[in-house]
């Protein structure tokens, strides 16, 4: 999966999940101040992007550093190619 379908896939979660208008998913948007998701929200985020990726997340250290969308679509590349090589043994 390519970065833009990354990208393409982020988007629709939270255009479904928190109804957010797509003009306003920017790479730069960031999560909190910009598209108004709490803490509770933050569940049901990640939820939703461990269903679409098929990607354990909730356990992850790395997710606390997250701010805007261009973090989240970093993490779950990173995510994603860590399976790929744990699949093909490296």
């Amino acid at each position: 999966m390519n970065r833009d379908e990354i990208e393409r896939r982020i988007h629709g979660v939270f255009e479904d999940a928190f109804e957010i208008e797509p003009e306003r998913l920017t790479p730069e948007a960031k999560v909190f101040e910009d598209l108004g998701l709490d803490s509770l929200d933050i569940v049901d985020l990640i939820v939703a992007l461990q269903k679409q990726f098929g990607v354990q997340i909730r356990e992850d250290e790395r997710v606390r550093a997250i701010r805007t969308l261009a973090d989240i679509a970093d993490f779950i590349e990173t995510l994603m190619q860590e399976e790929d090589a744990r699949r093909s043994g490296s």
